[in-house]
C-alpha cells in the first residue's frame, strides 16, 4: 500500500503504532474485532478501522506540497480540504485561503484571482462549472487537484452507464460538496436526479410507476434533477451511484428497492439478464474506506460498553453516520477534540438532531471499571484520537501507565 508524506503532528505515538500492529497481522483486513486497551479502571475498545483513509492522506500530502513548492504565492483552497477542523485550521495558519464555504457560497470572488495564483481542489472534487470558470481565468486546476480516486471512480461509473442510456440516481446529501460535484459530472453524460435517503427513493418510485405526475416531480425534487429531466422518459432505465461517505447499507438498500420497483414495473424475472434492460449494476462504487470503517463500527458495537466516543469534524458526513450507528446502541458523544471533555463530569458534544453543541453531565458512570468504545471518521488525525484517550486517562489517576499497556503492541 502506498504511504503518504503528511505532517508528523497528525500522527500518534499510541494510535499510529496500534494501527500498524493490526495491519501487519491482518493484511487482508478480514479481522474486524476491536483492539482492547485495558488500563484497569478504564478500558478502551478501539475500532479496527478508523481515521485517515487513502483519499484523505493523498489530499493532505498534495496540499502541503503546494505550500512548500510555492513560497511567496497566494494559495487558495476551493473549499475545506476535508471535513476536519484541525487540518483546515493548520492550512489557514499557513496562509491558505478558502474561496468557497462548504455549501458552495462564495467567500472570495473568482474575479480577484490571477493566473499566478495557486488553487487546490479539495478531496471532494468540484463541479465542472467551477473547474471551467477557474480554467478561463488561466489557473492551473490539475497540478494540485486532490480529488479522491474513489470519488472519481463514482464519476467514471456514472459516465459509463450514462453512455448506455441509463439515468443516474445519486444517493447523497444534495448540498454536500461531493454530491454537488458528482451531480455536475453525471449530468454531462446522462439525466441525473439526487435522492437523499430511502424516503426520497420511495417517492421517486411513484414517478417510475406513473402514480404521480411530472409536474409533481419538479416540485418535489426541485434543485435535485438535471436540466430537461423528463420523469416519464428518464426513469425507464436507471442506475444508482452514491456520495462515497454515505452509509453503504443505505445505498445498497436504496439500490435494491429501486431495482425491485423496476422488476415489478416491467414484469421482469428477478435474477435474469433482462433486469439490466432497466437497472444497471453499480455495486462497485461503494468506497472501501467507508465500508471498512462502517463494518469495524458494527463489530465494535457487538462488545459491551458504557459509552462511545466518536471523534471528527461536525460537518463530516462519514463521521455522522458512525455516530448514528453507535447512538442506536449506547450513549454516544460526538466531539471534535479532547478539549470538549471539560471534566470527568461534563462533556460538550455535537447533537446531530439539533445540529449544535450541547453539554451533558455525568457522562462517565460511577461504576468501575468502565468501558469506552473509541473511533473516529475518515478525516480525523490519529493525534486527535490519542488526545481524547489521554484526556480520559487523566480522570483515572490509578490507571496503568500507557507504556505498560502499549508494551504488548510494539
Amino acid at each position: 500500500m502506498k504511504t503518504f508524506d503528511i505532517p508528523e503532528y497528525y500522527r500518534s505515538t499510541i494510535i499510529t503504532p496500534l494501527k500498524e500492529y493490526r495491519r501487519k497481522r491482518d493484511k487482508l483486513k478480514r479481522d474486524f474485532t476491536p483492539t482492547t486497551l485495558d488500563f484497569g479502571p478504564v478500558r478502551f475498545q478501539i475500532a479496527r478501522h478508523f481515521g485517515f483513509c487513502y483519499g484523505v492522506e493523498n489530499a493532505i500530502e498534495i496540499a502541503y506540497k503546494a505550500i512548500a513548492e510555492n513560497p511567496g504565492k497566494r494559495i487558495f483552497l476551493l473549499s475545506e480540504m476535508i471535513h476536519n477542523p484541525d487540518v483546515n485550521a493548520d492550512l489557514l495558519s499557513r496562509g491558505v485561503q478558502f474561496l468557497l464555504d462548504t455549501s458552495g457560497r462564495q467567500l472570495i470572488p473568482f474575479t480577484e484571482l490571477t493566473p499566478a495564483d495557486v488553487v487546490i481542489i479539495p478531496a471532494f472534487g468540484t463541479t465542472l462549472e467551477t473547474q471551467r470558470e477557474l480554467a478561463q481565468i488561466g489557473l492551473d486546476v490539475e497540478t494540485y487537484n486532490t480529488t479522491c480516486p474513489f470519488v472519481e471512480k463514482v464519476w467514471n461509473k456514472a459516465s459509463q452507464i450514462g453512455k448506455k442510456e441509463y439515468t443516474i440516481v445519486v444517493h447523497g446529501k444534495p448540498t454536500h460538496e461531493e454530491t454537488r460535484a458528482t451531480f455536475s459530472h453525471s449530468k454531462e453524460s446522462a439525466p441525473t436526479v439526487v435522492v437523499k435517503n430511502m424516503a426520497q427513493a420511495q417517492r421517486l418510485a411513484l414517478y417510475i410507476t406513473g402514480e404521480r405526475s411530472p409536474e409533481q416531480f419538479y416540485d418535489e425534487f426541485a434543485g435535485q434533477y438535471s436540466a430537461g429531466f423528463d420523469p416519464a422518459r428518464d426513469l425507464r432505465r436507471i442506475g444508482v451511484v452514491n456520495q462515497t461517505t454515505m452509509l453503504a447499507s443505505d445505498t445498497q438498500g436504496i439500490a435494491d428497492f429501486l431495482k425491485l420497483v423496476m422488476i415489478r414495473q416491467y414484469g421482469l424475472e428477478e435474477g435474469s439478464a433482462s433486469v439490466e434492460e432497466h437497472f444497471a449494476n453499480t455495486r462497485d462504487t461503494l468506497c472501501y474506506a467507508t465500508n471498512d470503517n462502517q463494518d469495524a463500527t458494527y463489530a465494535l458495537l457487538t462488545y459491551p460498553a458504557d459509552l462511545a466516543i466518536v471523534a471528527g469534524g461536525y460537518n463530516s458526513s462519514n463521521t455522522s453516520h458512525i455516530v448514528e450507528l453507535c447512538a442506536e446502541k449506547l450513549p454516544t458523544y460526538f466531539i471534535e477534540s479532547a478539549d470538549k471533555m471539560l471534566s470527568d463530569t461534563l462533556i460538550r458534544h455535537f447533537d446531530l438532531a439539533t445540529k449544535q453543541e450541547i453539554v451533558t453531565e455525568n457522562y462517565l458512570p460511577a461504576t468501575r471499571p468502565i468501558t469506552v468504545l473509541l473511533t473516529c471518521g475518515a478525516s480525523c488525525p490519529d493525534a486527535v484520537v490519542e488526545g481524547i484517550l489521554n484526556r480520559l486517562l487523566s480522570f483515572f489517576p490509578e490507571a496503568k501507565p500507557v507504556s505498560e499497556v502499549m508494551g504488548a503492541f510494539v
